[in-house]
């Protein structure tokens, strides 16, 4: 994440909501909610959640460098590599 109260956190993308534009990232931007009991099966207390982060506020992280990066992509012989900004690597 580049930016917000886990900035620097790194972590797995659950989910990708394309309408909204925002991606769910596992320990990451978790919220806490007070939920009261409804039943036996459904008890009350205080429930963790992820909520959804923008676009703009993830960076793919280069397994070579380990930084934060934007990907570009290269051509060889009618293949398509996407490769890391900063180092040069293939991602």
């Amino acid at each position: 994440m580049t930016i917000g109260k886990d900035k620097g956190q790194k972590g797995k993308v659950d989910a990708i909501l394309v309408r909204e534009q925002t991606v769910l990232v596992g320990g990451i931007n978790m919220y806490k909610r007070h939920q009261k009991k409804r039943d036996e099966k459904h008890t009350g207390g205080i429930i963790e959640y992820a909520r959804p982060l923008s676009f703009g506020k993830i960076a793919l992280v280069c397994p070579k460098c380990g930084k934060p990066t934007r990907a570009g992509y290269v051509v060889v012989k009618g293949d398509k590599d996407r490769i890391c900004r900063k180092c040069h690597q293939k991602i």
